[in-house]
């Protein structure tokens, strides 16, 4: 992966966080908490993994702990207040990824993961990881909305190269 790939993911995943979190906000209210067959329980829960995962290998980039002692929180936060935290995670990444250089990039990281175990990863992999897992997820909450039903937004990377202007 070249600093511009990373540049890249870092801003489409910032554009496809804020295009989901935007359809959220314009479900009814009783449905973007109303408890589903799913993994995290609700669609705000399922962002919060993100979240949360998101935060934790921030904190790993940075060399310092984290402090969670699992990969979601009890309970969420409000749509709001997690949508806010995505905004400053995302926007942290994209700075993150106008500062990497490629040799940056090999670099590898040393953490414990939050199960437990020794992990170690390149910083180019933690990237690819994280925008991996976000898209993963965000297909989880997606399904959720057609339980309700309605239509969630397309935040695949070829309608963001297509539709959002490239540095």
């Amino acid at each position: 992966m070249t600093t511009t790939s990373a540049r890249m993911l870092t801003r489409y995943n910032r554009w496809a966080n804020e295009v989901f979190f935007k359809a959220v906000a314009e479900l009814p209210a009783e449905e973007i908490t109303k408890p589903r067959q799913t993994l995290f329980k609700n669609i705000v829960h399922t962002l919060n993994h993100n979240y949360v995962i998101d935060c934790i290998f921030r904190a790993h980039l940075e060399g310092r702990e984290h402090g969670y002692t699992a990969r979601n929180t009890v309970e969420p936060p409000s749509l709001d207040e997690l949508r806010r935290s995505q905004r400053d995670v995302d926007a942290w990444y994209v700075d993150w990824s106008d500062a990497v250089t490629d040799a940056a990039l090999d670099e590898k990281i040393s953490f414990t993961f939050v199960g437990g175990g020794a992990g170690v990863m390149t910083r180019e992999q933690i990237l690819m990881h994280l925008v991996n897992h976000t898209s993963y997820h965000r297909g989880f909450a997606a399904d959720l909305f057609y339980q309700i039903p309605a239509k969630p937004p397309t935040t695949d990377l070829t309608v963001f190269l297509r539709d959002v202007p490239q540095e």
